[in-house]
């Protein structure tokens, strides 16, 4: 062996070994946890703690990221000791999983791009006749409006013009000054308006005990309820029994999900068979 060659392979095993030198210095210098030679860095733990968060919470974010970090790796070289070797194979898995992401994004680009989301409020009343009997209810649902009167102000006279507005039914003026009395006497007032709620919500608002709730519905559609602090006059202006056709209101947003769903579906299937003709027109496949 001549002199030349082994200097030429002193230098070699001395740049060696400082690369070696420098990694180590590296993994430890930016190491933040190991786990048998596997090292996780610094710079992996970038975005794992969210902006803003207060100095506490940063930490803690940070350290529950290395603990499981840390089980996950202690678990993964466990299953691997124990695994046979042909159990450890998942090439197979893997590439169906790869190709159903691929096509999946794909499917996504497509819809981001072509999928009409604009749903007409006559689309939605035409899918909603035609399918009415699959929208159903499943709890009682009321319209109702209510008129709280502190006990100490029952017999003050702006009472008495407040419960003779409160009566008016859907008077624009009526409403306006009842609002207006409402703000200056402190008053509680709901409006009468079209939304359906369910009725365990007007329960949160009236001191109500109801045991029957379809009993109460058919036979009390006025009426007045005390507390300790306050007189109710209470009107269900409307009602709808579960089991009942839910009405279209409460269902708008629905139907229009199920509208642009129906969409997606119908504009993959069409991508699909056009990708599909071309192919069997330009013999890109054969079934041997």
């Amino acid at each position: 062996m001549s002199v030349a060659f082994r200097i030429l392979c002193l230098f070699f095993c001395l740049g060696a070994m400082n690369q070696c030198t420098w990694l180590e210095a590296r993994k430890k210098g930016d190491a933040v946890a190991r786990v048998y030679d596997h090292y996780l860095y610094r710079s992996e733990l970038k975005g794992v703690v969210p902006s803003g968060l207060p100095a506490p919470d940063s930490i803690d974010a940070a350290r529950q990221y290395i603990e499981n970090w840390i089980r996950q790796q202690v678990v993964l070289r466990h299953a691997e000791r124990n695994l046979k070797k042909d159990g450890q194979d998942f090439s197979e898995q893997l590439e169906t999983y790869r190709n159903s992401l691929v096509i999946y994004a794909y499917e996504s680009e497509l819809l981001r791009q072509k999928l009409d989301t604009l749903v007409t409020s006559s689309e939605i009343t035409e899918y909603y006749n035609e399918n009415s009997v699959n929208f159903q209810l499943r709890e009682n649902i009321v319209k109702y409006k209510y008129l709280r009167i502190p006990l100490n102000l029952i017999e003050k006279p702006f009472i008495k013009k407040a419960t003779k507005l409160f009566k008016s039914t859907k008077d624009a003026d009526a409403e306006e000054e009842l609002e207006s009395l409402s703000q200056k006497w402190m008053l509680g007032y709901r409006p009468d308006d079209d939304n359906w709620v369910n009725f365990k919500t007007l329960t949160t608002e009236v001191p109500l005990e109801v045991y029957n709730e379809e009993n109460f519905l058919s036979n009390f559609r006025h009426t007045e309820i005390r507390d300790s602090a306050y007189l109710y006059d209470l009107y269900i202006t409307d009602y709808k029994m579960k089991e009942s056709t839910s009405p279209l209101s409460l269902e708008i947003d629905n139907i229009r999900n199920i509208i642009i769903n129906r969409r997606k579906l119908a504009l993959i299937k069409r991508m699909q068979e056009e990708v599909f003709e071309e192919a069997l027109i330009k013999k890109e496949y054969e079934i041997y």
